[in-house]
């Protein structure tokens, strides 16, 4: 099970066990958040969020996208170490889609934090490619 870098039986575990999960990402900064907790206006959230530059802020941003909760306890986190895409083929996706299924509301958050992540990560790839901003060519056409 770890094809992908990564014991996918613990990140099973963690995604089936976490009140909140943190997904961070090697080629972007963006992070993807899991809320499993309820409260009386939704359920669980999955969201990408900008990446904290402390637990601090984390906590703030979950106190932002959940105004209704406590804070939690705790927060887990793991680093993914592929690319995004390669989450469908771990089965990790799906496992978080589970994870907050209650109806169409939630396949379309789902959705969208899907887009926004592929999105991000092929900005990146075009910018290396191209030399864009951090980034430089090692060789160009002639």
């Amino acid at each position: 099970m770890e094809e992908f870098g990564i014991d996918l039986e613990e990140v099973f575990r963690v995604i089936d066990t976490a009140e909140v999960l943190v997904i961070r990402f090697t080629l972007i900064d963006n992070r993807l958040l899991l809320d499993a907790r309820d409260d009386a206006d939704k359920g669980p959230i999955l969201t990408v969020v900008p990446k904290a530059t402390s637990l601090e802020e984390r906590f703030r941003t979950i106190k932002k996208l959940r105004p209704g909760l406590p804070l939690p306890e705790r927060i887990m986190s793991f680093q993914w170490p592929r690319q995004v895409g390669t989450l469908r083929n771990s089965g990790i996706w799906e496992r978080l889609r589970e994870r907050c299924a209650a109806g169409e509301a939630d396949d379309e958050m789902c959705a969208r934090a899907w887009r926004e992540l592929a999105g991000a990560e092929r900005r990146l790839v075009e910018l290396a490619i191209s030399g864009g901003q951090g980034f430089q060519t090692i060789w160009e056409r002639a």
